[in-house]
């Protein structure tokens, strides 16, 4: 019984020590592979989606394939960074304003979303709140390991 106890211990300090590391690459894997598609014409299902939001948000002065390859640009951007690690701080800050376009069409375009039941594209834009909160996460860890410093 000792044994399996201290088996238990050990794979809990393992996923306390490793797990937020796992999810900050699975997360810069998913934003990497997303943004990717999105440099390929008609490669990714949120295509429409996200020129319709960034014409929406910009009042229509970046619009169309513009869009897409901002976005396409921001996502292999946050991907990079959290895949390596480098620039992390960067990476999440452009993450955290990033959500703010993945997230709007859930108030910009809620009437087309939610018909009745979810469309495929609210779905595409539901499962965000999972990639926000991992973003949450990973974060809380960056900035608790390395703290601002303000000037005095």
């Amino acid at each position: 019984m000792n044994a399996l106890i201290y088996k238990g211990n050990r794979i809990a300090g393992l996923l306390g020590r490793h797990s937020v590391d796992i999810l900050r690459v699975s997360l810069g894997l998913v934003f990497l592979g997303f943004g990717v598609l999105k440099f390929f014409p008609g490669a990714s299902p949120a295509e429409a989606l996200v020129m319709r939001t960034i014409d929406t948000l910009t009042l229509g002065i970046i619009d169309g394939r513009n869009a897409v390859l901002l976005t396409a640009l921001m996502e292999c951007f946050i991907g990079l960074t959290l895949v390596t690690g480098k620039f992390l701080r960067t990476g999440l800050l452009v993450l955290g304003l990033s959500l703010v376009g993945i997230m709007s069409p859930l108030v910009l375009f809620f009437g087309d979303l939610f018909p009745g039941t979810p469309t495929l594209e609210a779905q595409y834009v539901l499962k965000d709140i999972v990639l926000a909160a991992a973003g949450l996460v990973i974060a809380a860890k960056a900035l608790a390991a390395s703290p601002l410093r303000l000037r005095a």
